[in-house]
């Protein structure tokens, strides 16, 4: 698949770039830092969606001619906002909260058109069900790593944090990090040429 503008994905997460290229599309990385600060007034969607923008507008600066790709992952459980773990103690308390529970995982993304400045974003949000967690089992998942780098401290796609899942209601990309069907759709509405 072919866009009429360069991709450009403003975000160092790997798991989203293999996600827009299992789709067929060329991705450029182009992350963005930003301080990923959740308003505690607004809801975890409102959170995750305005993130995902903040983050293309960053990239977007950098950006003469393409359209950018912001997105974030906000894991919610009892009304706590979930992001990524501070540390391996951090990650251990997240992991445990999450045992033998349903939790939201809800992706906000945006597309942003250079240099026009036209914005389209939208967000989505799974319900997952864990296993009960042996403790043991959790410390094994930290000292591996793994949950350092992800919202809610797992991966529905890596190694062992698969096996947590029991259950999910709604998209399984999403849980990944990226709705891949909504972000496909809000391609589409920017009117781009897909071949």
């Amino acid at each position: 698949m072919q866009l009429s503008q360069p991709l450009i994905l403003a975000s160092r997460s790997p798991r989203r770039l293999a996600l827009m290229e299992q789709i067929g599309l060329t991705v450029r990385v182009h992350p963005c830092h930003i301080p990923e600060i959740v308003d505690v007034s607004v809801t975890p969607e409102k959170n995750a969606e305005s993130l995902a923008v903040q983050k293309a507008r960053c990239t977007a600066n950098d950006v003469e001619n393409g359209i950018v790709l912001g997105a974030d992952t906000i894991v919610v459980i009892d009304g706590e906002m979930l992001g990524k773990p501070a540390d391996e103690a951090d990650a251990a308390r997240m992991l445990a909260r999450l045992s033998g529970r349903t939790h939201t995982v809800c992706t906000g993304f945006a597309l942003l058109a250079c240099p026009s400045g036209r914005i389209v974003s939208g967000v989505e949000s799974t319900q997952v069900t864990f296993r009960t967690l042996p403790a043991e089992e959790i410390d094994e998942y930290v000292r591996g790593g793994s949950p350092m780098d992800k919202a809610g401290a797992y991966g529905i796609q890596d190694d062992y944090g698969a096996v947590f899942v029991t259950r999910i209601e709604g998209c399984y990309y999403n849980v990944v990090g990226l709705p891949l069907a909504r972000v496909y759709q809000a391609l589409r509405e920017f009117a781009l040429p897909l071949t």
